[in-house]
C-alpha cells in the first residue's frame, strides 16, 4: 500500500489500486516479452527514484540484485542500509511459515479455520466452518478487513493515532473489530483484500506450534537465511539503527501538515504488517524463497497458484501471501506490496529468483513505487 490515510491504510498496493484506480501504464494490455530489459547502471531506477522526490517523498532508497551484480540508489533522506517497516510483505513471510507446516503434516491448507480457532469466526455472516485456511491466505475468505472500520481508521490512522500511537492490540481485539460488520461474501465465490486474513492466520500458526507466530517467522525463515536486519517487533515502538524518519499526514488531505509516525506499537498490524527489514535482507528472503529453498516442490506450486483479483485488472494475480504482476513491458515479477505510517515498501523478483528490487518510500501520502518497479524491470524512464 502506497498510503496509509483515514481511509487507505495497511492495504497493500493492489487492494489500494482497486479501490483507486491503477496508472495508464499499469492498465494498458502487454504484449508479452521474450526477454527481460537490461538497464545499464540503472539508470532508469535512479531517475525513477529521484521522481518521488519531486513528487514530494521525503526520502526513497532501493537496492537490486540482478545476478550477481547488486545496485543501491537512494534519493532525499534515505540511507542505502536503512531499516523501515514493511506493512503487508509480512504476509508473504506468514504463509511461508504455513506452507512449511503443511509440508510437515502439522497442517492442512484446506483445513477450515474453526479447526484451529473454534468459535473464533462467527456472526455476521462470518462462519470458521466454511472457511479454510488457504481461503485465508488467497483473500478469497471473504472475512471483513478490520482497517475499513470506520473508527479504527480514525483512531489508527487519523488524528487519533497521535494520542493512541502506543496502544497495544491483541489479535482477538483485531478479529473482533472485523467481526462487527456483514462478511464482504461467501467463501470461495470472490477475492477482497483483508488484513484480518492474516491476524488470523498468525493465530493459527500459534495454535499449530504452542508458540507465538513471530517466533515461527524467526526460527523458520530469519535464522535461517541469516536476515540479520529483519526483525518482528511485537509491541516494541522503536526502529534499529541506522533509519530515518517516516512521515505521515495523518489524514485524506495530502496538504495536512506532516508527523514524524516513526514510533508506534506495531501490535496494530500484528501478523498482516507489523514486520521490520531492509533492501537487503528482503531480496534475500524474496530470492530464496522463489528458487525453492524454503518450501517443497508441491508448496511451491500451492505457493505461485493463483486467482484473480478483479477482471479490470487482469495483470495481477495473488497466490498465497504473494502476488504476480505482468508489467507493460511483458515481465512477469513476483513479491507483495506493504504500507504502515510513513512507509511504503516494495518487495519484487522474477520467477527464476535471479533478478530483484526492493524499495522503501519514508512516506505514505504520495509516491509511486509502481514507477520504480517499471523503471527497474522494464527499463522505462517515469512519466513526466
Amino acid at each position: 500500500m502506497p498510503a496509509v490515510r483515514t481511509t487507505r491504510t495497511l492495504r497493500t498496493a493492489v487492494a489500494a489500486a482497486l479501490a483507486a484506480g491503477l496508472t495508464a501504464t499499469a492498465l494498458a494490455t502487454p504484449a508479452l516479452a521474450a526477454s527481460e530489459p537490461r538497464q545499464r547502471d540503472h539508470e532508469a531506477t535512479q531517475r525513477a527514484l529521484q521522481a518521488q522526490i519531486d513528487m514530494g517523498v521525503p526520502g526513497v532508497v532501493a537496492q537490486a540484485r540482478d545476478g550477481r551484480r547488486n545496485w543501491t540508489g537512494t534519493a532525499g533522506e534515505r540511507g542505502g542500509d536503512d531499516h523501515y517497516r514493511i506493512g503487508s510483505l509480512t504476509k508473504t513471510f506468514v504463509a511461508t511459515v504455513l506452507l512449511q507446516l503443511q509440508a510437515e503434516g502439522r497442517i492442512d491448507l484446506d483445513d477450515p479455520v474453526e479447526k484451529w480457532l473454534p468459535g473464533v469466526v462467527r456472526g455476521n455472516g462470518h462462519d470458521g466452518r466454511r472457511i479454510s485456511v488457504r481461503q485465508l491466505l488467497n483473500h478469497t475468505s471473504g472475512v471483513h478487513d478490520v482497517t475499513s472500520d470506520p473508527a479504527f481508521q480514525e483512531k489508527v490512522f487519523g488524528p487519533g493515532f497521535l494520542e493512541h500511537r502506543y496502544d497495544t492490540w491483541t489479535p482477538r481485539q483485531l478479529v473482533d473489530v472485523a467481526l462487527s460488520h456483514p462478511a464482504d461474501f461467501p467463501p470461495g465465490t470472490s477475492w477482497s483484500y483483508s488484513n484480518t486474513n492474516y491476524v488470523l492466520a498468525g493465530m493459527i500458526i500459534e495454535k499449530v506450534t504452542g508458540r507465538p507466530y513471530g517466533k515461527a517467522v524467526e526460527n523458520r525463515i530469519i535464522k535461517p537465511l541469516k536476515l540479520r536486519d529483519t526483525s518482528v517487533p511485537g509491541t516494541r515502538a522503536s526502529m534499529p539503527r541506522p533509519s530515518s524518519p517516516a512521515w505521515s499526514t495523518l489524514s485524506a488531505d495530502p496538504g495536512a501538515p506532516v508527523h514524524d509516525v516513526s514510533r508506534l506499537n506495531p501490535s496494530v498490524a500484528g501478523s498482516a504488517g507489523e514486520m521490520i527489514s531492509d533492501s537487503n535482507d528482503l531480496q534475500t528472503f524474496y530470492r530464496a524463497l522463489l528458487k525453492g529453498r524454503l518450501l517443497p516442490g508441491a508448496e511451491m506450486r500451492e505457493l505461485t497458484t493463483t486467482v484473480p483479483v478483479s477482471p479490470e485488472v487482469p495483470q495481477i494475480r495473488y497466490g498465497l501471501g504473494i502476488m504476480w504482476e505482468k508489467l507493460s513491458c511483458g515481465q512477469e515479477i513476483w513479491g507483495h506490496s506493504g504500507g504502515i505510517h510513513g512507509s511504503s515498501t516494495e518487495g519484487r523478483v522474477t520467477r527464476d529468483g535471479e533478478h530483484s528490487l526492493a524499495l522503501n518510500l519514508n512516506a505514505d501520502w504520495t509516491g509511486d513505487g509502481a514507477a520504480v518497479l517499471e523503471a527497474e524491470f522494464c527499463g522505462a524512464s517515469p512519466r513526466p
